[in-house]
Parts: structure tokens; sequence; C-alpha cells
């Protein structure tokens, strides 16, 4: 029994050796930004404030400050690359870009696939109704079978409709602004979505739709980097001890969330 114990440890010291070493052998995407002297940033203009694009297809917002920041940091240069959030993991996967920062949320399933440094900003999931619509107080009131929900693939508001609707019709589109739109144009009567994008779309549609700003969930949105790529978790989050709070985290915060001078400067959503 003793023999037959020790020769497991040694089978499993010898995996953990190999696997050390495999890892050891796969250099951090900081090496390779650091070499390179760019970062490539992916996101998904269309969540408001924290990604959209100016008028003259310039990337602005809450993350695309942060991602400035970071690759000022690196002492690198930076590039931002589009996509549809749902194409934003795959990206990061196939080495198409260094990091994402979408206003994407911190999940389990998310997890698997990408690593999640420590937060940098905390949300939830709210709905939005048409203006018209002066009777619906909650997500409950919407889940009927003559009710149409949109939905922008792949968010964290997506799936937790999906979760929570149980009678009423869920509509897909691949932004925001796309099922916003067919909020507005009549045809679907809710939206659940990330608040601080709610609450920007009202201030810029508040004839047209109203929020309901009960959270119905709680969650830390974070940057996503290649999986276990520990040097790079650990860069980024000593990075963000810095970064949150300082005298430009608070400006970029003052800029996109107090005030709506920005908007003016903003393609149309």
């Amino acid at each position: 029994m003793k023999r037959k114990g020790f020769a497991l440890l040694a089978i499993a010291m010898v995996l953990l050796l190999i696997a050390g070493a495999a890892m050891a052998a796969t250099p951090s995407t900081i090496d390779k930004v650091l070499k390179a002297k760019k970062i490539v940033i992916g996101t998904a203009p269309g969540y408001l404030p924290f990604e959209m694009l100016d008028k003259e297809s310039n990337f602005i917002g809450y993350d695309i400050d942060l991602g400035r920041a970071i690759a000022k940091a690196l002492g690198v240069d930076i590039e931002f690359r589009q996509f549809e959030f749902s194409g934003l993991i795959p990206a990061l996967q196939t080495g198409e870009i260094d990091m994402l920062i979408a206003g994407m949320t911190i999940r389990g399933d998310r997890a698997l696939a990408v690593s999640f440094p420590d937060p940098y900003y905390a949300t939830g999931q709210v709905i939005m109704v048409p203006a018209s619509d002066t009777t619906t107080r909650s997500w409950q009131d919407l889940d009927r079978s003559d009710k149409k929900i949109a939905l922008s693939q792949g968010t964290t508001g997506a799936l937790l409709a999906k979760a929570l609707f149980k009678e009423a019709q869920i509509l897909d589109f691949p932004t925001f602004p796309e099922a916003a739109a067919a909020l507005v144009q009549g045809a679907a009567d809710g939206i659940v979505y990330d608040e601080p994008g709610i609450r920007m779309y009202e201030t810029m549609h508040k004839d047209a739709v109203r929020g309901i700003y009960d959270l119905i969930s709680k969650e830390n949105l974070g940057v996503g980097v290649r999986l276990n790529d520990f040097a790079m978790i650990q860069w980024v989050n000593s990075f963000l001890q810095h970064y949150i709070g300082s005298p430009d985290e608070l400006a970029s915060r003052a800029k996109w969330f107090e005030s709506s001078e920005w908007m003016d400067d903003m393609a149309q959503q």
C-alpha cells in the first residue's frame, strides 16, 4: 500500500512539474506587449458611458480612458479594435487582442475562458421601458405572454433575463443600441441591461424611454486577460490599486458619469 501511495505521489509531482514547465514556456502577454511596444485592446462600442464612438469614429468613454491609462503605465502605444460583445472572449482566446475592456461583468462561466483581475467598477441590472408605459414598476410586470423583451447578445442582462422571464417573448440583438432602437420603435416592451447604460440612454432619449432603477442584480465589471496569465493579472491588479481613485480616474469618472457635455460629440446611437 505504501509503495502504491509513493507511486501516486511521484506521478502527481511529475504532472505538476510538466504543467509548471508548460506555463513557464508560455510567455505572459505583458512580455509580448512590451516587446511589440503596443497593446491591442478589444472593446464593443455602444455601452454608454463606458465605450462609444464619436462623430469621427474615435473611441471614447470611461473604459477607453482606462485602456489609455494602462498603455501609458506600460509605456506602449495602444490600438483599440471593435467587436460585437459576444466576439470579445473568442478574440482574446485566439490572441487577436491582448486584453478586453468592455464593461464586462465578472462571472464564473466567463472565468473558465478568460481571467479577470480585480474589478474596476460596480454596477447592476435594471429595466428600461417605453416612456409611454407609465404602469410597469418591475420586471415581473413584463413577464406576460403578450410582452417582448429586447436583449443585447452575450451580456449579463441577456443571461439574467433568460433565467427570469418565463412567459415574455425574448428578442436577441447584436448590440444594446439595436435592442434599444427596437424598444423605441415599438417592437419591444422592455430591456434588461446595465444601470449606467440605461441611465445614459434615458438622458439622450428622455421623451422616448423610462428607466426603472431598482436593481435586479448586482455585479462587478472587470478587465479580461488571457486565461491563467498570472503575470498580467498581477500587473493589472497593481495598476488598478494606483489608478482607481487617482486624479486621472476621478476626472474620467466626472467627465463620463457626472456630465452630459460629451454627448454632443458622440456618434448617433
